[in-house]
């Protein structure tokens, strides 16, 4: 193949995608174009290198081709930038549009907590019926099984129990939402029931100071990550009932992805109050340091979700996954 005659028969095309590249803004008819001279010049080039292998010419052209493959298919996008996006976008803005979910959750956990330690502080036939005498003494007493519970096991190890425990939690309540609700009103229950026991217990003791200087660095923390969990299943059993302007199954799927999404996001929130647990509620610190790291991390969740979740939720972000990896969907009857 003659090479001079190959470059003068497609030097204007080169030239023209080229300057189409350098081009700021295209119109349609200059990006169809674009697209075009793409798949030509990948074609000589193609062409040169079998027959016509020279250096310059495929050093050039190589480099033209290249250009072009990035601006129609687009850069890529790496890894660390998806989860960048996802921790300082998606997720906050996850749990800030479901807030109307998990905080009636959260005042209704906590009134009914309170209202079982209440009852079983007061009540000491419902105390009895509940625990024997010398179980209680076990569980109240200084030194008993509610303090040594934190610092029975390495801390390094404990901090994984509960960090697996709590997300198993989570979990549950996020996904078998979709079952209109049910296991996560459940778990709810469960895990009021046992908070509501502690502290009824510990308040007849007259220890409800110790209960609350123990719970507290890491509870708040912790139950708030599984308030927003059991909202968001709670959300997701509404979906199938009522999926809106939606099909179900379109509702379904995008609610099944943002509660995906969830789970990732709580996993690490839920990491966090377990190295609290672990490390900080049976530490040496004086009560009012160790409650005083529990509120910083509360409040800092907070900030995180009621700052940088609403300011994505106006900027769009919904909380699912981009457009481009939510599949298409089928056109429906309006």
């Amino acid at each position: 193949m003659d090479v001079d005659l190959f470059v003068a028969a497609h030097r204007a095309e080169w030239a023209r995608l080229d300057t189409l590249l350098a081009a700021r803004r295209l119109t349609g008819p200059e990006a169809d174009e674009l697209v075009t001279l793409y798949q030509r010049a990948a074609t000589h080039l193609s062409v040169v290198r079998s027959a016509a292998p020279d250096p310059a010419l495929l050093s050039w052209l190589s480099a033209l081709v290249a250009r072009a493959r990035s601006a129609v298919t687009g850069a890529h996008s790496p890894a660390w930038r998806e989860a960048g996006l996802f921790f300082a976008q998606r997720f906050p803005a996850a749990v800030y549009t479901s807030v109307r979910w998990w905080l009636p959750a959260a005042v209704v956990s906590i009134l009914l907590g309170g209202l079982i330690g209440a009852w079983i502080a007061g009540d000491p036939q419902v105390r009895a019926s509940l625990a024997a005498p010398e179980d209680v003494r076990a569980l109240t007493e200084p030194g008993g099984q509610f303090e040594t519970y934190y610092s029975a096991n390495p801390a390094a190890s404990f901090a994984a129990q509960v960090w697996t425990n709590n997300a198993w939690v989570a979990a549950m309540c996020l996904f078998f939402g979709v079952l209109l609700g049910v296991p996560v009103l459940i778990a709810l229950w469960q895990n009021v029931l046992n908070v509501g026991l502690s502290a009824g217990f510990m308040a007849a003791a007259g220890r409800l100071d110790v209960f609350f200087g123990l719970i507290t660095p890491h509870g708040l923390l912790e139950l708030t990550a599984v308030f927003v969990a059991a909202g968001t299943g709670l959300r997701l059993g509404w979906t199938v009932l009522a999926p809106g302007g939606r099909s179900r199954a379109a509702a379904l799927a995008q609610e099944g992805r943002a509660a995906a999404g969830m789970a990732l996001g709580l996993a690490c929130v839920l990491l966090v109050s377990g190295v609290i647990e672990a490390f900080v509620t049976p530490s040496g610190l004086p009560t009012w340091g160790r409650i005083a790291i529990g509120l910083v991390a509360e409040v800092l969740f907070l900030l995180y979700v009621f700052v940088l979740g609403r300011r994505a939720v106006r900027a769009g972000v919904t909380g699912d996954v981009a457009s481009r990896h939510a599949g298409d969907l089928l056109p429906e009857a309006g």
